[in-house]
């Protein structure tokens, strides 16, 4: 918002789709509105917690089959993310999450879920990456599997039939456009092991950017090396910039 104050050019999406990205709600709702398939979710206040929480835990249970996943709406790197897998561990898991945040997501969990991801970049013809996988060392993608245990792995690209990695990077556009994304984002996905089915859970609009991050892999092994990436990057800000000078903004 600065940066637009001050019409600079700058790398990355812009205020609206940047806010939108970080309150998963919002973003679920917008996804839904696009008919893209991501899993079911209740959204919890925490003044409504403090109220009803007996009555807030009956509805999301008659809505929810358990595993459930509960997290702070409006945080990254699975900061007071929890996975409730029976009764008794929903309300502390909840009480968690609201610690962090006034507003918590608790979302239907995908049967055995392998962790997708796919890097996007583009402003109004935005192309996807090959699809890649997170292979966590702990049950989830968690804080400590992201940062602190050093067994989580990545595969790139993902083992994937050609038609199911042809969709994540569809799915990934589509994604990015029901935000109204510029620049590069980076989209994950839940994939169940059991069924097949796969579920569009997050889009991440500044991801990691150093060489080792998956955004920057996903691109390499796409045949985009780290010196090309960003300079695409710094000419999809100017060209965005641009196109901004030509709007008018006086009457007069």
């Amino acid at each position: 918002g600065l940066l637009e104050l001050a019409n600079l050019p700058y790398v990355g999406c812009g205020v609206l789709s940047s806010a939108v990205g970080m309150d998963k709600t919002v973003m679920k709702t917008l996804f839904r509105a696009r008919g893209l398939r991501t899993p079911d979710w209740v959204t919890l206040l925490r003044h409504d917690w403090a109220r009803t929480r007996d009555g807030l835990v009956r509805s999301i249970e008659d809505q929810l089959p358990y595993p459930i996943f509960v997290k702070p709406a409006n945080l990254g790197s699975s900061v007071g993310i929890s996975k409730a897998h029976a009764h008794d561990e929903l309300v502390p898991a909840i009480d968690l999450a609201f610690s962090f945040d006034r507003k918590v997501i608790v979302e239907a969990g995908v049967p055995e879920a392998r962790e997708i991801e796919c890097a996007v970049i583009g402003n109004e013809t935005p192309e996807a990456s090959v699809p890649g996988e997170i292979v966590p060392a702990h049950e989830f993608y968690d804080y400590d599997a992201k940062y602190v245990d050093t067994g989580s792995r990545l595969e790139i690209p993902a083992v994937l039939d050609p038609g199911l990695a042809d969709d994540v990077r569809r799915l990934s556009i589509a994604a990015f456009q029901a935000i109204d994304g510029a620049g590069l984002a980076r989209v994950d996905f839940l994939l169940s092991r059991t069924t097949g089915e796969l579920f569009l859970n997050e889009i991440n609009t500044l991801p990691g950017f150093t060489t080792i991050s998956m955004y920057s892999k996903l691109w390499a092994a796409s045949g985009v090396d780290y010196p090309t990436l960003v300079d695409r990057l710094i000419a999809l800000a100017i060209e965005r910039h641009q196109q901004k000078q030509q709007l008018k903004t006086s009457m007069f």
